[in-house]
């Protein structure tokens, strides 16, 4: 059956910005008649206790979900089959490139700042054979055909952006993210994504990867960041952002989600009385501007 979901990394608390993503994903999967899954993306930054702490947060304040929680650390197997099928179909190549090679490297031509310049892509055997007895580790990078690919996000319009040979799994042999979201989405039956803005950038390269892999791309809403009042992006350094936070000043989650409701808009004390009220196309543009020592004062939402 067709799902959104919500794929937190257990790096430490959910602040109020991840649960506002998390409450935003549930009422689009909700309201449009799809399952909602939760996935555990524990492939790079793992906390301990960090994953259980973020799903006792979601029940807290009013979050299900359909089926077993997935970890990503449990799937090597299905990243490690999409690597060699791309191999197979020649669309990857070994790359040695250190971080900070890339870094002083020229960004490739007509790619986004920062985009790998396709230093290793036509390496010689022999040159490749050389930078492995140097001891190099090789991450493995996708041989992209197309330098742009275009999506189409709800609240953002046809989005074009720039694609340029992703890894696709590190020089350590871990899975890079662009190349997990792909697989796991597709084989949860992921049809819609909901998540932060400040990841549409990189979403036409998991598109495009997407359709390399024969799989279906999902429909796309990349919503609005909550930030601190310096503009920056939400983070623990900012005060009581966390649910354990706002208890141990004696707000309860019902006062947590009555809050990121007032955010959205609406007035609400509950997730269940958010899916009643919830119009996908009311969402506010702009990000919220958070002050988490004044959160509950009605001057604080919109």
């Amino acid at each position: 059956m067709p799902a959104g979901r919500y794929a937190p990394s257990p790096s430490g608390e959910l602040h109020l910005g991840n649960l506002r993503t998390a409450i935003l994903a549930w009422l689009f999967a909700r309201t449009t008649g799809r399952e909602f899954v939760l996935r555990i993306d524990d492939l790079d930054r793992v906390r301990p206790g960090a994953a259980e702490g973020q799903i006792a947060d979601l029940a807290a304040i009013g979050i299900d979900w359909d089926g077993p929680i997935v970890r990503q650390s449990e799937r090597l197997p299905g990243y490690a089959a999409a690597v060699t099928e791309l191999t197979s179909a020649r669309l990857t190549y070994e790359c040695f490139c250190t971080r900070r090679e890339i870094q002083q490297a020229a960004t490739a031509p007509h790619g986004p700042m920062g985009a790998y310049p396709g230093t290793c892509r036509d390496l010689t055997e022999d040159q490749r054979a050389q930078r492995r007895a140097e001891g190099r580790a090789a991450a493995i990078r996708l041989r992209a055909e197309v330098a742009e690919f275009e999506i189409t996000d709800l609240l953002h319009g046809r989005y074009r952006g720039a694609v340029d040979d992703l890894v696709l799994r590190r020089g350590d042999g871990i899975p890079a993210y662009n190349l997990t979201v792909v697989v796991d989405d597709a084989a949860q039956d992921v049809d819609q994504v909901v998540r932060g803005d400040d990841l549409l950038a990189s979403t036409p390269r998991q598109a495009y990867l997407a359709t390399l892999l024969g799989l279906p791309i999902p429909s796309y809403a990349h919503v609005p960041l909550v930030l601190n009042p310096e503009g920056k992006r939400l983070a623990k350094r900012d005060g009581a952002v966390s649910l354990s936070d706002q208890r141990a000043l004696g707000h309860p989650p019902e006062d947590v989600v009555a809050a990121i409701a007032a955010s959205l808009g609406y007035t609400a004390r509950s997730t269940s009385e958010l899916r009643e009220v919830f119009d996908a196309t009311r969402i506010p543009e702009k990000p919220w501007i958070l002050e988490p020592s004044g959160l509950f004062r009605p001057d604080r939402c919109p």
